[in-house]
């Protein structure tokens, strides 16, 4: 019988060490996971960099450039413990706004539009100085309906929003959530 509790002697010491080291292991990883879907090493990226992205397209509404810049800062800001800089941040976002436009989408049985859309696409170029092999240039694209009986003055504002928060859903996915 000594045999025996000594082998489960062992067998607690071992596991006991196994958890230990598997615990220290664990709590030793430097990236950072949150719920909002972020994956940075801030042991590597502190800063952001975040251009205005000036207006590009054929057609142009003045306020859709400081709404977009807002929102684009306000993500990193709200999201992350990234501190925003005008220039040199080790992750950088600089790009244009190339495309605001409206399409006829749908004809009702009159011959009229029944329903246009409204699209927005911005050019982003991203660069992470800690890591380059992430660096790209990509063009991030969303739209909008609305009733054509509606005049785009009374409903620009809400859909540009709208518009804009998706877009900067997609770039912050593409830049810091790696998804």
């Amino acid at each position: 019988m000594n045999k025996i509790s000594a082998i489960r002697s062992w067998h607690l010491v071992l596991g006991s060490l196994f958890f230990v080291l598997c615990t220290l292991y664990l709590s030793s990883c430097s990236v950072s996971y949150s719920f909002n879907g972020s994956s940075i090493n801030y042991d590597k990226v502190k800063t952001i960099s975040i251009d205005k992205f000036p207006i590009r397209s054929a057609y142009v509404w003045a306020p859709m450039e400081a709404m977009f810049y807002n929102s684009l800062t306000d993500a990193y800001s709200n999201k992350t413990k990234l501190e925003i800089l005008k220039r040199n941040g080790d992750l950088q976002l600089a790009g244009e706004i190339t495309e605001y436009s409206q399409l006829n989408k749908s004809v009702a049985s009159d011959g009229y539009a029944a329903q246009t859309q409204l699209k927005i696409t911005v050019n982003v170029r991203f660069v992470n100085n800690s890591n380059h092999e992430e660096d790209f240039e990509r063009q991030f694209s969303a739209t909008a309906e609305f009733d054509s009986s509606q005049q785009l003055v009374t409903v620009q504002d809400q859909l540009v929003q709208e518009i804009i928060d998706q877009i900067v859903d997609q770039i912050f996915n593409a830049t810091v959530a790696n998804w």
